[in-house]
C-alpha cells in the first residue's frame, strides 16, 4: 500500500494534510470536552435542590415520628409532617430530574460540537486520500522497469489536458505509436506525476 507520493512537494503536502486532520480532530475533541464540562456545571443547582429536598423530607419524617408518640393527638400531629415530607420528596425528585436533563444535554451538546466539524473535514479530505492511495498502490505494481512507461504514456494521452500533451510533442499519438522513447517517457512522466509515482531508474 502506497500512502504518500514519491515527489517531495506532494508528499509533504499529504503528510501535512494528515497531521492537520489529526490536530483538527484533537482540537474539536478538546472543545467538545470543555463544552460538556461547562454544560454539566449547570446541574449543580439541581443537585443542591435534590440534596436539600431529600434532607428536608428526612427531617420532616423524623419530626412526624417524634410527635406521633404524643398521647391522644399523636396521629393527628404526625399527618402534616408526613404530607410535608412527601412534598419535599417531590422537590428532591424535581432536582434529580433537572440533573438528568442537564447530563443528557451535556452529552449531546458535546457530541455535536466535537463530531460535526470532524465529520465534515473527514468527508471532504479522506475520499481524496483514499483515492490517491488506491491509484498510487495500483500504479506502483506496474512500475518495475522502463518498458512499463508505455502504459502510463497511453493513460496520459487519455487523461491529460491537450495543452500539456502539446508541450510534449506536436503529434504525441504518432510519436507514441512510433515508439519514440523521449515522447513516451515525457508522456508517462505527466501521468506518473499526477499519480504521485516516480519513474523507474
Amino acid at each position: 500500500m502506497k500512502l504518500y507520493a514519491d515527489g517531495p512537494v506532494r508528499r509533504t503536502r499529504q503528510v501535512m494534510g494528515d497531521l492537520l486532520l489529526v490536530l483538527w480532530a484533537a482540537l474539536w475533541v478538546r472543545l467538545a470536552m470543555v463544552v460538556h464540562d461547562a454544560t454539566l456545571a449547570l446541574a449543580a443547582p439541581g443537585r443542591k435542590i435534590a440534596d436539600a429536598g431529600g434532607g428536608l423530607a428526612g427531617r420532616l419524617r423524623d419530626a412526624g415520628s417524634a410527635v406521633g408518640d404524643l398521647p391522644v393527638v399523636g396521629d393527628q400531629a404526625r399527618s402534616p409532617f408526613e404530607g410535608a415530607g412527601r412534598a419535599a420528596d417531590k422537590i428532591a425528585d424535581a432536582g434529580t430530574a433537572q440533573v438528568e436533563a442537564v447530563q443528557h444535554l451535556a452529552f449531546w451538546l458535546g457530541l455535536c460540537v466535537g463530531a460535526i466539524p470532524i465529520l465534515v473535514l473527514v468527508l471532504v479530505y479522506v475520499p481524496f486520500r483514499v483515492r490517491f492511495v488506491r491509484e498510487a498502490s495500483a500504479g506502483q505494481r506496474f512500475i518495475d522497469e522502463s518498458a512499463d512507461l508505455d502504459l502510463f504514456a497511453l493513460r496520459a494521452m487519455a487523461n491529460q489536458p491537450m495543452h500539456r500533451l502539446a508541450r510534449v510533442s506536436p503529434d504525441p499519438v504518432r510519436d507514441w505509436r512510433a515508439g519514440d522513447p523521449d515522447v513516451v517517457r515525457a508522456l508517462a512522466l505527466l501521468e506518473l506525476r499526477d499519480s504521485g509515482l516516480a519513474p523507474p531508474g
